[in-house]
């Protein structure tokens, strides 16, 4: 008995260790840090997707914190703004997403944070990060939400038009191009069944390189484009691999000072390292876990024969 009553003892233990990492505790007095504005750039921008009804609206609002005090401007994202921001633009289109904006000083970089992961079904925040860096965005922090499953591609729509709202200036060439990228991320994800963290790494890896060796033709942007898909070992159908170097082509020819990409890119790389990394050693811990448990549970057998 007193064997059995250790082993017992010893599951409740690993079962603590197991669970209490995941417990978040909040400040003792359940207070939070009131913002400062920028008064440079103005309050932070609310966009909220245009065919949101009020509920869910008021739902957007709870995730991302909005009260009556908060001191922020709101607006509107419609399929209109989609015709402005991108060339094949369709003006009917529903949008859903929607996201807070804030604007930060030169070299603070970009802090992206979906609120409502479970329903952002396409998108990760790496993606939003790589396709506003295409576009032109390169200091803020974003904060993105939806009441109901969606994909997530209108919420950057609606992150130009904040942007703009707060001064900024943005190129509709790169917006359209930087569209298109999220697109191809998602397709890559989806469609080639690549891991979103290994898509992001593939994309920002490229670009890193674009921005390093300035490939001057689009024979240049492919050996880039292979060599990469190597190095991370990634397959692709030739349909896909075509897709991605199309993009990649595309980016090559904006008007993009490259040498002030590369603080941003290697920023980007770092946390998609981690994420990576994470997915990886995540894969083994588990795995012992299972070990772990296997075995314990032949030991706990093994005292009833």
């Amino acid at each position: 008995m007193k064997k059995f009553l250790q082993t017992i003892m010893a599951i409740i233990l690993v079962i603590g260790a197991f669970i209490a990492p995941s417990i978040a505790l909040a400040d003792s007095d359940g207070s939070t840090t009131e913002e400062v504005v920028n008064e440079k750039f103005g309050a932070p921008i609310v966009v909220y997707g245009g065919n949101l009804t009020e509920e869910q609206k008021n739902s957007v609002k709870e995730s991302l914190k909005i009260t009556d005090s908060s001191d922020i401007q709101e607006i509107e994202v419609t399929g209109q703004d989609l015709v402005t921001y991108l060339k094949d633009g369709d003006a009917s289109a529903r949008m859903f997403s929607s996201a807070k904006i804030t604007r930060k000083d030169a070299g603070k970089g970009l802090v992206i944070n979906i609120v409502t992961p479970d329903n952002i079904t396409e998108v990760t925040s790496e993606m939003y990060a790589n396709a506003m860096l295409t576009a032109g965005i390169q200091d803020a922090v974003v904060e993105i939400a939806a009441p109901k499953p969606v994909t997530g591609h209108s919420a950057l729509v609606g992150i130009y038009k904040a942007y703009e709202v707060t001064g900024g200036k943005l190129d509709t060439e790169r917006t359209d191009v930087a569209n298109d990228e999220l697109s191809v991320a998602t397709i890559l994800s989806e469609e080639a069944g690549i891991d979103e963290a290994k898509v992001s790494e593939l994309l920002t890896e490229i670009k890193k390189q674009i921005a390093e060796q300035n490939p001057v033709t689009r024979e240049e942007v492919e050996k880039i484009v292979s060599e990469q898909l190597s190095k991370l070992q990634i397959e692709l159908s030739e349909k896909d691999r075509q897709l991605l170097i199309d993009i990649m082509d595309r980016i090559r020819q904006l008007d993009i000072d490259f040498s002030k990409w590369s603080d941003q890119l290697n920023d980007l790389s770092k946390t998609i390292d981690e994420k990576v990394g994470n997915l990886v050693d995540n894969e083994g811990f588990w795995q012992s876990v299972k070990n772990f448990f296997n075995n314990l549970i032949d030991s706990i057998r093994s005292l009833f024969n």
